[in-house]
């Protein structure tokens, strides 16, 4: 796959990441700047999946995406939202990034 797909994948991902984030802030949509934020960032995310789905099967991508993005918002959502992650959140999550780590190296659907 080009580097093109993904820097595309990781592109969606970040912005899903930050549109997840103002989705905390909007307080339910009641704050119009973090609402209209995470439109942008869902759109500019879904726009990059779109590119990185030319080249990549779809269950692939979105097993990246969702594992990251699950990771880098539970991150987040300690760091800024003050979020505790107990023993068995924090092992969920790195069977996730295990999982996604397995995918990249040993999978014959992603190009190396």
């Amino acid at each position: 796959m080009s580097p093109i797909t993904w820097a595309s994948l990781l592109g969606a991902i970040a912005f899903e990441v930050m549109g997840t984030t103002l989705l905390q802030a909007s307080q339910q949509f009641t704050r119009p700047w973090p609402t209209a934020g995470l439109a942008i960032c869902y759109g500019l995310a879904f726009y990059l999946l779109t590119i990185a789905l030319k080249q990549m099967p779809v269950g692939l991508a979105y097993a990246i995406w969702s594992g990251l993005g699950v990771v880098a918002i539970s991150i987040i959502g300690l760091v800024l939202f003050k979020q505790k992650l107990d023993g068995p959140a924090v092992l969920g999550l790195a069977l996730i990034v295990g999982g996604v780590v397995v995918i990249n190296l040993f999978s014959k659907s992603v190009s190396h």
